[in-house]
């Protein structure tokens, strides 16, 4: 009887534990999915050359919810993007609370953690702001896009760390593949960022200026492109690999090869189809977030197996 009674209580004392654990982890992927959103609006705002749609800020016009509102895309697109980063401020800052208030039943790096997560976004938050103020200045956007891809990379390494996981053993030299292959994506948005920001696409074929930047991002989609198809050559060929691996690394190959398509359709349509050039923006991301999953999760298999 007794031993029945305790089993009970340690069943749910488990449960009570993995509550908080499960409750953060669907809070940080809802953030991960606000923050794509986010990233594919601010890139609608650019190419719909609604950056300054709102000449003031945090305000728009000097209100919370401007009269300009209706019947103007370009300043819902400036204040929905504001609107989206502001609730995902709020959220990251209930994130530190809840993983401060539930510290003893979650593991010890979550709170710092949700605090760095913060700071990202506090940052971006800043910056946002200065592209504003300081009239879409091109390094200023270029690290503003920065800011939003490192806070949306934190959030997927915070979810995939509080999902259950067990390996194989069988990663390899996997995760080295696709952390470069990350590090190239990111590399290689900035540089698309520059592009956008400067219209370099314009201006080299107007009149011939800033083709380096546009030249650089073109180049830039080599190595990218080699290093994600060795990540799927490799899963491919690499026995008893965990299937949520070779899946993602199947995903990463076929985001590429619509990055790629995407890119070639927006470069021969000089940047004319807004539609496109959103969808290579968003593809983009969601490519460094396949990539940066699959390195989280192969570096837990290894560690797992050393």
């Amino acid at each position: 009887m007794t031993e029945s009674i305790l089993k009970s209580q340690i069943s749910t004392n488990l449960i009570e534990e993995s509550n908080p654990q499960k409750w953060i982890r669907w809070l940080v992927w809802k953030l991960t999915g606000a923050t794509l959103i986010l990233m594919a609006i601010g890139s609608a705002t650019r190419v719909m050359n609604a950056g300054l749609a709102c000449p003031d800020w945090p305000l728009c016009y000097g209100q919370l919810v401007p009269n300009q509102l209706l019947g103007n895309l370009q300043v819902f697109l400036e204040w929905f993007h504001r609107l989206d980063a502001g609730l995902i401020a709020i959220t990251s800052l209930i994130l530190v609370g809840l993983s401060l208030w539930y510290r003893e039943y979650l593991p010890k790096w979550l709170p710092w953690a949700s605090i760095f997560a913060l700071g990202l976004i506090l940052f971006q938050a800043l910056l946002g702001g200065l592209t504003v103020t300081q009239l879409l200045r091109f390094d200023i956007v270029t690290a503003h896009l920065g800011a939003a891809l490192l806070y949306f990379c934190t959030t997927i390494v915070i979810a995939i760390k509080l999902t259950p996981y067990k390996g194989t053993g069988n990663v390899g030299k996997l995760s080295w593949i696709s952390s470069a292959g990350a590090i190239l994506i990111y590399c290689q948005s900035l540089l698309g960022a520059l592009v956008g920001s400067q219209w370099a696409l314009h201006q080299c074929m107007s009149s011939s200026e800033l083709c380096t930047v546009m030249n650089n991002h073109i180049i830039g989609v080599f190595p990218s492109t080699l290093a994600i198809c060795i990540l799927g050559w490799g899963a491919r060929r690499t026995p008893g690999l965990h299937p949520i691996l070779r899946k993602l690394a199947n995903i990463s190959v076929g985001l590429v090869i619509v990055q790629v398509i995407l890119g070639i359709a927006t470069f021969k349509l000089h940047l004319q189809v807004e539609p496109l050039t959103v969808a290579h923006h968003t593809v983009g991301a969601m490519t460094l977030g396949v990539l940066v999953a699959f390195t989280c999760l192969a570096l837990q298999d290894r560690k797992c197996y050393q």
